[in-house]
């Protein structure tokens, strides 16, 4: 019997089923397309009791975040950007200095931790995929290159290395074992430090029509009600909470220990509680339309290339992003239909997609190629890639993005 994977109340009731798919950050060298991939179930049930969404699991995390894992958030200005501007919202609030201590649970290759350490403010990451831990190091950050539990930061604690704040940005969705996740943080915790967790929202998850961010290394979507639950059972009290632009529409959840935490509680945590009860988060019927509209997406999205491959023009993909991989294969697409991905992070060119085993390529190769339509699979950086194209085309082309429904526009247009 499946159960909750935070509060092990039985599973029962199927938010969406995509089929199957190979792990979405598991990029294929061309040695590896002469080899068979692993294609696992990707199938997302939610928990009537805690209201914790979450994949059914068919692999462990050591399978998913490997040595060689391509994700690195540095390629993204915006998100750099939104990184710097919470440092310095950190720093201000909560009077961070050189006498205080920051830590950064999954600090990937150093994108935040460097503003940090820019400030003078003491800090250590803690990441546990060797490809982007060495990214960070060379930026001088100190990395504990471990997957973060009770363990890890007991043996932190005991060292004398506790934080008065404590990063963990969109990590929460990523572990399987989330109870022994939480469950470190008021260990890590100085007796009036704090947390803070940012995760995309599974309101606009499900509002959105967002399922391409449903894949195997998520394997939690969380509410507010679900985090503050979860949270407040592993000895952390929620304080105050942001509404963010990022990856959709995102939450940053501020937590402190239970027992000695100062910091008031925000009026925003009573809005916020009051604004999801009435959006019908803890109820069964907010979660059942995400499947008959990921079908309509994909139908979509599939007639239309079939249209333009019929008018013999050219489509290609901009951006090898995790959540292009499980749209692409639940809709069964390859390279006939989109001939490849254009992206800016070395570590993913030369590689192919896994699953639809589309190449990468450099985007130089645009303006080689000249194609007809550039797909936008990352939406959520829509606007950052087409100011971006704009730059690099000088004829006539399109735009495309899929989610929340099929969009058209011609590239001089940049605003969405």
């Amino acid at each position: 019997m499946l159960t909750c994977r935070h509060c092990g109340h039985p599973l029962s009731h199927p938010v969406i089923d995509l089929g199957t798919s190979p792990p979405a950050n598991a990029y294929l060298d061309r040695a590896h397309l002469q080899q068979p991939e692993l294609w696992y179930p990707l199938r997302v049930w939610v928990c009537d009791h805690c209201w914790l969404v979450q994949t059914e699991d068919f692999t462990g995390a050591e399978q998913l975040f490997t040595a060689d894992y391509a994700y690195f958030s540095s390629y993204a200005s915006s998100w750099l950007a939104h990184a710097q501007r919470y440092v310095q919202a950190m720093q201000h609030r909560f009077h961070l200095d050189s006498q205080s201590f920051v830590i950064e649970v999954a600090a990937n290759d150093g994108y935040l931790l460097q503003y940090v350490q820019a400030a003078g403010i003491p800090c250590l990451g803690i990441e546990p995929t060797a490809a982007t831990a060495a990214a960070a190091r060379t930026k001088g950050i100190p990395i504990q290159e471990a997957f973060f539990g009770v363990k890890l930061a007991q043996n932190l604690r005991d060292q004398g290395i506790q934080a008065d704040l404590v990063v963990a940005n969109n990590v929460l969705a990523h572990v399987p074992d989330i109870n022994d996740f939480v469950a470190g943080f008021p260990l890590l915790l100085k007796p009036t430090g704090v947390v803070t967790f940012e995760f995309q929202h599974v309101q606009n998850v499900i509002e959105k029509r967002q399922f391409d961010t449903i894949y195997h290394e998520h394997f939690s979507y969380l509410s507010f009600h679900s985090a503050s639950h979860l949270l407040e059972h592993h000895g952390l009290r929620v304080f105050d909470v942001e509404i963010l632009p990022t990856h959709g529409g995102s939450l940053r959840v501020f937590a402190q220990r239970q027992d000695q935490g100062i910091q008031p509680i925000s009026a925003a945590v009573a809005h916020m509680i009051t604004q999801e009860q009435q959006a019908g988060i803890p109820t069964l019927g907010f979660y059942q339309s995400l499947q008959s509209q990921a079908e309509s997406i994909k139908n979509d999205l599939i007639s239309y290339l079939i249209s333009q491959k019929n008018q013999g023009k050219k489509v290609i993909g901009y951006g090898a992003a995790a959540k292009g991989n499980t749209l692409l294969n639940f809709a069964g697409i390859r390279q006939d239909l989109l001939a490849y991905v254009a992206d800016s992070n070395p570590a993913k060119q030369g590689k192919f997609l896994p699953g639809s085993r589309i190449p990468i390529v450099p985007p130089s190769k645009i303006t080689l190629d000249r194609p007809d339509v550039i797909m936008i699979i990352p939406w959520n950086l829509e606007s950052e890639i087409r100011h971006l194209l704009h730059t690099l085309i000088d004829w006539p082309a399109q735009t495309m993005v899929a989610i929340p429904h099929l969009r058209i526009h011609d590239l001089g247009t940049i605003s969405a």
